[in-house]
């Protein structure tokens, strides 16, 4: 079924569960504190997660790593050291190998960050999400506008010039002329990179069981078409459907995420996706959630939640839902070496919504329309109809 030649570039995931406090929006798996954070023992854990899975990746190189959660920058300079270098001596990482860690304002100052750097982080994601004090109240931030801008500044002052901010638009009573003053906030700051995201209300969280009142549809995408202008009027390209960078500063770890390349996934609830040449295969491996159970079973086969062979339809689908985020889209040949499959695989999808109006093709690279980024959708719909199909008759 499959043919690679190659495995797609490889990045590392690793998931630091705990939060000072668990946002209304969020349904990302972590836990509010309850006591000291067990450093030393979850870092333990990650190592030996990490070991079980080496087998899966031998003699491939690490490209990327992302420390997400929760909030990483919880976890002391001295703490992501250690991890550092015990992945360092288990993993071969590519040289100036881009490696993030997520921080909010209210967990970090100078100092730390100075660590963090010392340690061998060289890109930062600070989780700003919107400058305006009575915004980050509503939306259950442990930040005020202050110590936002505070977080920004040290880190600049630490030696990071390798920065994100997260903004989020469309939260409960904002106007648009607050959405933009945020973006313009942070083009005051010039910061490598920004990701503008619209906040969406998720199931399982404190915003779904109690929805804010927040702007219209139109209202909303005014702030997003207002705020892109506004953006590219600033300098900053946008390469995927929120994310923007300056210069050629994108994240290097998403974008092997659109391209649907693979990574290694440690850690609580961490998730993982990995191309075997050998055995001709895609599998998909999902860690335990919860971090006290994660703890317990980080250096045995129970810690693997799921692990699950992805088949034709299922790569042809994920490719989709990733790769037509990226302005660009994507080319027959990306398709076939993410995939291992010919590009007949997902023709009729594309074909279909070529014919609506919903993507284009630009000398062989085949990308979403104006019309088709705002219906992303309705767009991914043909790939889900066709994998349905697939799946009522039998046939790959």
């Amino acid at each position: 079924m499959f043919h690679f030649t190659a495995p797609p570039p490889l990045s590392l995931y690793v998931h630091i569960p705990w939060c000072v406090r668990k946002c209304p929006y969020c349904d990302f798996n972590s836990h509010e504190l309850c006591g000291a954070i067990p450093e030393q023992a979850y870092v333990d854990a990650l190592i030996a997660d990490l070991e079980q899975d080496l087998p899966r990746v031998w003699g491939r190189t690490v490209e990327t790593v992302f420390i997400g959660g929760g909030t990483p920058s919880l976890f002391s300079p001295a703490a992501i050291s250690r991890l550092l270098s015990e992945l360092r001596a288990r993993l071969p990482l590519k040289p100036a190998a881009e490696i993030t860690l997520e921080a909010n304002p209210g967990t970090v100052d100078q100092e730390r960050f100075r660590g963090f750097r010392e340690a061998g982080i060289n890109r930062l994601s600070i989780g700003i999400q919107s400058f305006e004090r009575s915004l980050l109240q509503r939306i259950g931030r442990i930040h005020d506008d202050r110590e936002a801008l505070g977080a920004v500044r040290a880190a600049q002052q630490a030696g990071f010039d390798n920065i994100n901010l997260d903004l989020m638009f469309s939260l409960p009573g904002q106007t648009l002329d607050q959405a933009l003053e945020d973006l313009h906030t942070a083009l005051d700051l010039r910061p490598a990179h920004i990701s503008w995201y619209e906040l969406t209300i998720e199931p399982n969280t404190w915003f779904h069981r109690h929805p804010p009142e927040r702007p219209s549809d139109e209202l909303s995408w005014n702030m997003h078409e207002q705020g892109r202008r506004t953006l590219a009027a600033g300098g900053y390209t946008r390469y995927e459907v929120s994310a923007y960078s300056r210069g050629q500063n994108l994240c290097r770890h998403n974008l092997n995420y659109w391209r649907f390349g693979d990574y290694l996934g440690i850690g609580a609830g961490a998730h993982a996706k990995i191309t075997d040449a050998g055995q001709q295969s895609v599998t998909r491996i999902t860690k335990t959630r919860h971090p006290r159970a994660y703890l317990e079973q980080a250096a045995d086969r129970c810690r693997i939640a799921s692990e699950n062979r992805l088949d034709a339809n299922d790569v042809t689908l994920e490719f989709a839902l990733n790769a037509l985020r990226l302005d660009h889209g994507f080319s027959v040949e990306e398709f076939c070496a993410a995939t291992g499959l010919p590009f007949s695989a997902t023709a009729k999808p594309v074909n279909a919504a070529l014919e609506q109006g919903l993507l284009q093709n630009n000398n062989g690279n085949i990308g979403t329309t104006a019309r088709g980024q705002r219906y992303l959708n309705e767009v991914l719909q043909y790939w889900l109809t066709d994998t349905q199909a697939h799946a009522r008759t039998g046939k790959p």
